[in-house]
């Protein structure tokens, strides 16, 4: 699939095709209402509209603005319904509600416990552990779930499965792992391998991680 990527903007990597895998496998044809966060390229996005039905909406959502337009453009390109919103994480969509919420939030661990403002490491750098948004994100998405709904969450192991678990538990949704893969690290993570090694975050030496998708399903009312 090529696809217009704006320079800043995430490209599709594997993460990326992990999530629209798992989509793929889960059996969504009937999520009338759907959310792709973190929407980059949009790439996501438009697997969900492209395989949805006539009555499928898609919302895609970014908080950059690059990225914002290139999944607009994306959409236009296929002729695909695909409604692009700038902003962070849910807060665009706070009041509306979905039956499908698919998300690769930024988790790469940053010697910054802040998340950046601009430039493209506003795609991946989230803390110093990682988890900057994905805490956030766990502890939101069931607010924006309709009863039944689900979301599917793409991220390193790196950063800490148990956790995403406990919280979408905690939040009231019932968690588990639907998808893995291992790979090398990329260039963003082989160059930040000496902070994690003297964090603790991987053992010395370590240059590949796990990539998971969590599922999380809210109960039907």
């Amino acid at each position: 699939m090529k696809l217009l990527c704006l320079p800043g903007t995430y490209r599709p990597q594997g993460d990326t095709w992990l999530l629209v895998a798992a989509y793929l496998e889960g059996g969504f044809g009937d999520a009338r209402r759907v959310l792709d966060v973190g929407t980059g390229t949009g790439a996501v996005a438009l697997a969900a509209a492209r395989t949805g039905g006539t009555g499928r909406r898609v919302t895609a959502v970014d908080i950059s603005r690059r990225a914002v337009w290139s999944a607009r453009v994306n959409g236009l390109r296929r002729r695909l319904r695909l409604r692009v919103r700038r902003g962070d994480l849910l807060e665009p969509v706070a009041a509306e509600r979905f039956d499908l919420v698919l998300a690769n939030p930024p988790y790469v661990p940053a010697t910054s416990p802040e998340a950046p403002h601009r430039g493209p490491e506003r795609s991946w750098d989230a803390g110093r552990d990682g988890r900057l948004l994905l805490d956030r994100l766990c502890r939101g998405v069931p607010g924006i779930l309709r009863p039944g709904g689900t979301v599917l969450i793409v991220h390193s192991s790196l950063c800490g499965v148990p956790r995403t678990l406990r919280l979408l538990r905690t939040a009231g949704l019932r968690a588990r792992v639907v998808a893995r893969r291992t790979q090398p690290f990329g260039p963003v993570l082989t160059a930040r391998a000496p902070y994690m090694e003297s964090c603790g975050i991987i053992e010395p030496g370590c240059r590949e991680e796990e990539l998971v998708v969590i599922r999380g399903d809210l109960a039907a009312a």
